[in-house]
């Protein structure tokens, strides 16, 4: 018989995005998904980086209460935050914001915080990371905007910019030392916190 004991823990992903699945799926790791429920709204005066930090920690509590066997869980929380012109810029939810939100942002900078959070609920133990990316738009027009938003509706994404899919048509640029943290979660720091919590991501230590 296995000695349980030397078995890995259990991995979760506490998020519904099907982004962030994806992006997990490319470790090869077995894993398991729970829906945290949270309130996402900034606190007064909080920085970008401080709320995106803040939600990917509170998303991971929420869902070690929110499975069996919670206590022996490795479980990944993330968050992502969008600035443009010192201000947050969230999901649009419509078309009509979509369009307002690409017709602010062509020909300027935009910053992304993807912030990760990996909670050891056998510890208590947490580490978190905020990765920094800095994204140029071009100059399109009016007409490639809609164009875009019929072909991909990114509705459910930060600055409405699916860089994943036919957005990167969009950018001039990408600056990041992670590019899988545009997406929505960060995994070289994902794996660099695994390995911290000794968890074998390639099988072995």
């Amino acid at each position: 018989m296995s000695d349980a004991s030397n078995s890995p823990p259990r991995l979760i992903l506490a998020s519904s995005s099907p982004y962030r699945r994806e992006l997990l799926q490319r470790l090869r790791i077995p894993f398991d998904v729970v829906t945290p429920d949270i309130d996402e709204t900034p606190l007064a005066g909080e920085t970008p980086e401080a709320t995106a930090v803040r939600l990917s920690i509170a998303k991971a509590r929420a869902a070690v209460g929110r499975i069996e066997d919670g206590a022996g869980a490795l479980v990944i929380g993330s968050d992502q935050v969008a600035t443009f012109d010192g201000k947050q810029i969230g999901k649009p939810g419509t078309h009509e914001k979509a369009v307002a939100q690409l017709q602010a942002m062509r020909g300027r900078s935009v910053q992304f915080h993807s912030a990760l959070c990996l909670f050891d609920s056998r510890t208590g133990d947490a580490q978190s990371a905020d990765i920094v990316t800095r994204v140029r738009f071009r100059r399109y027009s009016d007409p490639q905007i809609e164009a875009y938003l019929r072909a991909e509706t990114p509705y459910d994404c930060a600055g409405s910019a699916k860089a994943e899919g036919l957005g990167i048509a969009l950018l001039e640029a990408i600056e990041s030392e992670d590019p899988t943290a545009l997406i929505g979660l960060p995994l070289i720091a994902l794996t660099g916190m695994l390995a911290n919590a000794g968890y074998p991501v390639l099988g072995v230590a």
